[in-house]
């Protein structure tokens, strides 16, 4: 099936807009959830203002009710007071809602984006980053990012309540207006600066934090390797290392934190001083009442709520930045290789041909390789089979020369749309939890674990494992193609591993297949039925074993040595074998 040619020009869109930066990726999360901050910061300012109002109807109250003795206006304020708590309660619930689900769904967002690009068939996100790395980026760095719109939401709420108490103590008094209308944009300023420290140091401790968790990763997945070498003290010396940068990156950031929540703290504290200084000799001059001053002190009190959502709204948005800055990295990163604007002939004949490639250690490779061929490869480098591979796969492009599928230059395809007539099957394919069966068909359930069903016909399923040998194997399994296998498949021996493996690149039934030393980890008598079961199953369909093993090579039409990057000789095995020492040496040594 080719790539939907919708996708391809999203693909080829895409690749030609100018890389984003974080700030970008700040506003394309705020932006494409703006009606939910919206909505949260009109119900959160409505509750600003119910809080606001509330020691202004305690002073009504005051002067109106208590001070006259006046029951009956003494309930019906309180009254008023009951509504007014109500109101505020449900906008305070409704609008929390709205900002968490903006929030969370800017992080769903950035978390989709972050994974299609990582998955693009052009590839390049993933060089130079371990996967517990960009793991973190899509994970804790997106969390970040997303929170933004709820600390957005937050803070719009914040300075509604702000604006709201400063209109009523200019209304009460226009010095106590002034001093919060005068103190609040200085106290805002203050805090973006101290907000400067704690972004850089967020930074770090998000890089820390993502090599840390690539580094578990790296030796979590290779824990076996590591007890079968003795090599666990030297793996857990490198993680403690690596932990402990991150716990003092941590604690850098967490240190700049404190100090810029302190220090805004304690400049809000001057600032309801300052009121409270000014409410209190007003009051004791007789310009404002009792209840007036009760409520210019009550407002003071409030005003410490917005005044530390805001302090908290910087330091988020600091945070957010910091992780916005690491996700564009990602996104910006240039791909291994472009989509051309060609098409897939239709049907795929499966002739490939090689002209002076050069890549890798590659010199000037010519090879036509025709169609329903079964070839085999070997190479006294294994660099230069691994460069081989990438230029077949189109995980990159030579760097001279041309790679063709039936006469069309890879480079003018989309790899995606490639990809589903050539596959490259490589050496060490991981396998997905589910089960064996699930496995080989490459069927994906409802939960993302690959599934006992089927993805393609069961007929085809059965005849690639019998191919590779799974079929013995299911005898020795409790469950047979329906045995649970875990992550990466370590719940399966290393032969069983590469079996499945094998069985799930016949499976996929692609007009052309190359295969990369698939049957290291076999016995010979297996190594020998594989063999008999690939050029069986792959009949009539072009085929390429990049191997060493003579097994496979006996079964190939011919074999193409490759010397120094240089093809030296082709000619079927058992000539190669005849004639030239350095294939005896490299095939039977």
């Amino acid at each position: 099936m080719s790539a939907e040619p919708g996708v391809d020009a999203e693909r080829r869109v895409s690749a030609e807009r100018p890389a984003p930066s974080g700030n970008d990726v700040l506003k394309a999360a705020v932006g494409e959830q703006r009606r939910g901050v919206a909505i949260g910061a009109l119900l959160g300012a409505g509750h600003q203002v119910g809080e606001a109002l509330v020691p202004v109807l305690i002073g009504v109250v005051i002067d109106r009710a208590v001070a006259g003795s006046d029951a009956g206006a003494l309930a019906r304020w309180l009254v008023v007071l009951a509504v007014v708590y109500a109101g505020l309660a449900l906008s305070f619930r409704f609008g929390a809602w709205s900002g968490e689900r903006a929030a969370v769904r800017a992080d769903h967002d950035l978390r989709v984006r972050l994974v299609r690009r990582v998955l693009e068939p052009g590839g390049g996100a993933e060089e130079g980053r371990l996967p517990g790395a960009l793991a973190n980026i899509t994970t804790e760095d997106a969390r970040r990012v997303g929170a933004v719109n709820m600390a957005l939401m937050l803070g719009i709420s914040a300075l509604t309540g702000i604006l709201v108490c400063a209109v009523v103590l200019l209304r009460t008094s226009v010095q106590l207006g002034l001093v919060v209308l005068l103190g609040t944009p200085v106290l805002l300023w203050l805090g973006h600066l101290l907000s400067k420290p704690l972004e850089t140091r967020s930074e770090a401790e998000q890089e820390r934090a993502a090599h840390a968790s690539a580094v578990a990763a790296d030796l979590v997945s290779g824990l076996r390797v590591l007890k079968g070498i003795g090599g666990e003290a030297a793996a857990l010396h490198r993680y403690r290392t690596t932990s402990g940068d991150s716990l003092r990156a941590t604690l850098r950031a967490a240190r700049a934190q404190a100090f810029q929540s302190g220090m805004v703290l304690a400049l809000t504290g001057c600032l309801i001083a300052a009121v409270a200084l000014v409410g209190g000799r007003l009051a004791t001059q007789g310009s404002i009442s009792l209840g007036q001053l009760v409520s210019a002190v009550g407002l003071t009190l409030f005003l410490l709520g917005p005044l530390e959502v805001l302090a908290s709204v910087n330091a988020e948005m600091a945070q957010g930045r910091a992780s916005a800055g690491r996700i564009a990295e990602v996104l910006a990163t240039p791909y291994a290789v472009r989509a051309g604007d060609g098409a897939l002939p239709r049907p795929v004949r499966g002739a490939v041909r090689l002209r002076g490639v050069r890549h890798g250690g590659l010199d000037g490779v010519d090879l036509d390789i025709e169609p329903g061929e079964l070839l085999g490869v070997v190479a006294t480098d294994p660099a230069h089979a691994a460069a081989l591979l990438r230029c077949l796969a189109r995980h990159t492009d030579p760097d001279s020369g041309d790679v063709e599928l039936d006469g069309v230059p890879l480079r003018d395809l989309d790899p995606g749309e490639l990809r589903t007539a050539v596959l490259v099957a490589d050496h060490d394919a991981d396998l997905f939890e589910g089960t064996v069966r699930g496995n080989v068909a490459g069927s994906v359930g409802t939960s993302g674990d690959a599934t006992g069903d089927p993805a393609g016909d069961p007929a085809v399923v059965d005849a690639a494992m019998e191919a590779a040998g799974v079929t013995q194997d299911l005898r020795a399994l409790p469950y047979g193609d329906g045995t649970a296998v875990s992550e990466r498949g370590r719940s399966l021996s290393g032969g069983q591993r590469q079996r499945v493996a094998l069985a799930r690149a016949l499976a996929a039934d692609r007009p052309v297949l190359v295969v990369h030393d698939p049957t290291t980890a076999v016995d010979a008598v297996t190594e020998a039925r594989i063999a008999a079961g690939i050029r069986q199953t792959r009949k009539g369909r072009t085929t390429v074993l990049v191997t060493t093993s003579p097994a496979l090579l006996s079964v190939t039409d011919r074999v193409v040595l490759l010397v120094e990057g240089r093809i030296a000789d082709t000619a079927p095995h058992t000539d190669l074998v005849r004639r030239h020492e350095t294939y005896r040496a490299a095939v039977l040594a």
